[in-house]
């Protein structure tokens, strides 16, 4: 085999014509990222120093049944507070030479070399942006995203999301349970995922988890499950493109995404868990920079956001699936 080890500048200029743009051989499909670019997932703030979710997270304790005459409580009682999530900023260059300007321009080149580079940095940050999302928001010295390890924890009762703490305040606990096999593979997880279900959902008419993501382990032994009543949705082309088939739980879509930890899966609603960005600041494409002693020039790209919960009792994790 010649050596493939080339570069770029030799790969984007003209040797033989095989396709108009390079092969991918590197990025997957990110279906958590997809799932919260959707609908009610993606909210676009304008301005403000952080992220503010109020909440209601208390009844009227005044209401009581009383007799004749008898005196009403007139004590006030607190019923809202407010979440506060810190915006985070993540952010990318390509760097563009004279030199491969020159050699690629015309029929020298086989694709342009700078909008591949681009397209390129725009896929890099959605994997850093994905894998963040699974994250326990500690990683790059804590500039990361808040995740799903640290918002939807294994560990319900500690940590303070928003500034509340959970220890503190029940309300404020995402579900959790483990699905360790007994004594065949996967032969707890579908009571687990019914268990950690309806434990996420406010009654049989209230909201439920809409969306599920797993590993393609856990989602392959599931499938396996359900091979005697199993339901497809198909996802064409248009629609995110995704290939592969996503499974239905009590109405939930299931997919697999090769960032989520091994042996996990998360159940999720888009009304409760939110990836929120700084309007105008998605993937945001600043002005190209020349420098003064290079002949090159650099584009940059940033976004400003953060993972959020809402309601994290509406949410749940299962771990140790086996």
């Amino acid at each position: 085999m010649a050596d493939p080890n080339l570069g770029q500048t030799i790969t984007a200029a003209w040797e033989a014509i095989v396709k108009s743009q390079p092969e991918d051989n590197i990025f997957e499909d990110y279906w958590l990222l997809f799932k919260l670019r959707q609908g009610q997932g993606l909210k676009t703030i304008d301005g403000g120093r952080d992220i503010q979710v109020p909440l209601e997270y208390a009844t009227n304790t005044s209401v009581a049944f009383m007799s004749e005459l008898e005196a009403m409580s007139t004590t006030r009682v607190d019923l809202f507070d407010t979440a506060q999530f810190a915006w985070k900023q993540l952010g990318g260059t390509v760097v563009q030479s004279v030199l491969e300007d020159a050699i690629t321009q015309g029929s020298g080149g086989k694709f342009d070399l700078l909008a591949a580079k681009l397209a390129n940095l725009k896929t890099s940050n959605e994997k850093a942006i994905n894998e963040s999302c699974f994250s326990d928001g500690t990683g790059t010295g804590g500039k990361e995203f808040g995740g799903l390890k640290y918002l939807v924890a294994t560990t319900p009762t500690t940590g303070s999301p928003g500034g509340i703490n959970r220890a503190t305040f029940t309300f404020w606990r995402n579900q959790y349970d483990t699905a360790t096999q007994t004594s065949a593979a996967f032969d707890n997880l579908r009571a687990k995922m019914r268990n950690v279900y309806n434990d996420c959902s406010n009654g049989v008419n209230g909201n439920h988890p809409t969306f599920g993501v797993t590993t393609q382990t856990v989602f392959e032994g599931f499938e396996g499950l359900l091979l005697s009543n199993e339901r497809y949705t198909s996802k064409e082309s248009g629609d995110g493109g995704f290939k592969n088939e996503v499974l239905k739980f009590k109405g939930m879509e299931l997919a697999y995404d090769a960032d989520c930890p091994s042996g996990s899966m998360y159940l999720l609603n888009p009304k409760f868990i939110k990836l929120c960005v700084q309007k105008g600041y998605w993937l945001k494409m600043l002005g190209p920079v020349d420098p003064a002693n290079q002949t090159a020039t650099i584009t940059r790209i940033v976004t400003i956001g953060n993972l959020i919960v809402t309601n994290p009792r509406m949410l749940g994790a299962i771990t140790s699936i086996t």
